[in-house]
């Protein structure tokens, strides 16, 4: 898993401080959580490499995938979330932000991967904020698949929802240029991860505060 530095742009959406998380499940229904500007967790420039890394096997046929998954499946990207969604699969969890590596997503990926989005939630490049472990603590609470709509970055957030997901759960993100990542959720799992997170800089007792 990678992320980059943000740039101004992505700087100037953290402090939109119209962007924060909204419940979109209804009718002009919004929920403002927390002012984006939370910023929880900031990734250091010592761990950008390790993060490069899989933190699982790697898989490029989605069927192939499915078979071994667990429950609830979370997915993170757009990419992987289509993929998913084209084998008749649609994940319990799906956080998407309409880029993969950088780059805007086509129209049909775009449009299938945000259908039925249900929560947003703002996160910069290289950051975890507020709202968007919010919204994924509220997503693995609902008895229906969810989709967030990330305003920023969502690579980020595989590393929550490796902590937050119930042991046997599936969390798959994609790797650049090799396939899908499948990470199934285990105490050992957890522990690295969480040793990880330990690692970022910023406010890691609110973080853990919110999250378990």
């Amino acid at each position: 898993m990678t992320s980059d530095e943000p740039d101004d742009a992505d700087r100037d959406r953290g402090g939109d401080e119209d962007a924060s998380a909204t419940d979109v499940s209804g009718p002009g229904a919004t929920d403002v959580v927390s002012d984006p500007a939370d910023q929880l967790l900031v990734l250091p420039d010592d761990l950008r490499s390790e993060l490069k890394e899989p933190l699982g096997p790697i898989e490029t046929d989605a069927d192939a995938l499915l078979e071994d998954v667990g429950e609830p499946l979370i997915a993170v990207g757009d990419v992987v979330t289509y993929h998913l969604l084209e084998a008749d699969c649609r994940p319990d969890v799906a956080l998407v932000d309409e880029r993969t590596e950088r780059e805007t997503v086509d129209e049909e990926i775009r449009d299938t991967v945000t259908e039925g989005t249900s929560l947003e939630a703002v996160n910069p490049p290289a950051e975890i904020t507020e709202d968007v472990v919010w919204a994924l603590c509220e997503a693995l609470e609902r008895m229906e698949p969810t989709t967030i709509l990330v305003d920023g970055e969502e690579d980020l957030v595989v590393l929550p929802a490796i902590v937050a997901a119930p042991l046997g759960a599936s969390v798959v993100y994609g790797q650049p240029g090799e396939g899908m990542v499948h990470v199934r959720v285990t105490e050992e799992v957890r522990e690295e991860v969480r040793d990880l997170l330990d690692r970022f800089d910023g406010d890691r007792e609110r973080f853990w505060t919110l999250l378990e």
